[in-house]
């Protein structure tokens, strides 16, 4: 099974359901389109300056138009977003899981990022503030979560997640 690492906060915003899609410059190879990967939560710190801006935009989304235009050129589902952002910057929640896998997904047939931010009603997807990152929008289907996570150092781009011993018998 393949894996793909994704920095936090990102990655539990899937597992949780509240990213729909993972933004990438670069299609997903025609070999992983409809398979399952497992979603792995990078070991790089958590940005809690973007955290905290994502987490109040979404809280106050109804505030003003303008307010309301960035909360969704997140693409992001609010109501779902909301409880892990939150986690990720404020010191009394539980810290996010960082270096191991946390689930996987389905991933969809790939579109591109302009059809869905007009699907968010936006004339850009805009999930974080590194800029050409949002080419190619992979949805990500049929979530399954991890009871526990899996400590695992991750790789840059998709990689091989080792398969259990005892699932070669």
């Amino acid at each position: 099974m393949k894996a793909l690492t994704i920095w936090q906060p990102w990655a539990s915003l899937i597992i949780a359901g509240a990213k729909p899609y993972e933004f990438r410059s670069w299609r997903p190879p025609a070999s992983i389109v409809g398979q399952r990967i497992v979603i792995h939560a990078a070991s790089r710190k958590i940005d809690v300056e973007e955290a905290c801006l994502l987490y109040r935009v979404l809280a106050n989304r109804t505030a003003s138009p303008e307010i309301a235009a960035m909360a969704a050129e997140t693409c992001l589902h609010a109501e779902l977003a909301l409880p892990i952002l939150g986690g990720a910057w404020m010191p009394y929640r539980a810290k996010l899981p960082m270096s191991c896998g946390i689930g996987t997904a389905i991933v969809g047939e790939p579109r591109l990022g302009t059809e869905i931010a007009a699907e968010f009603g936006v004339l850009r997807a805009n999930d974080s503030d590194r800029d050409d990152h949002a080419n190619w929008g992979w949805p990500m289907l049929d979530i399954e979560a991890w009871v526990e996570p899996v400590p695992m150092r991750g790789k840059q781009g998709l990689w091989n997640w080792p398969q259990p011993e005892w699932a070669a018998s």
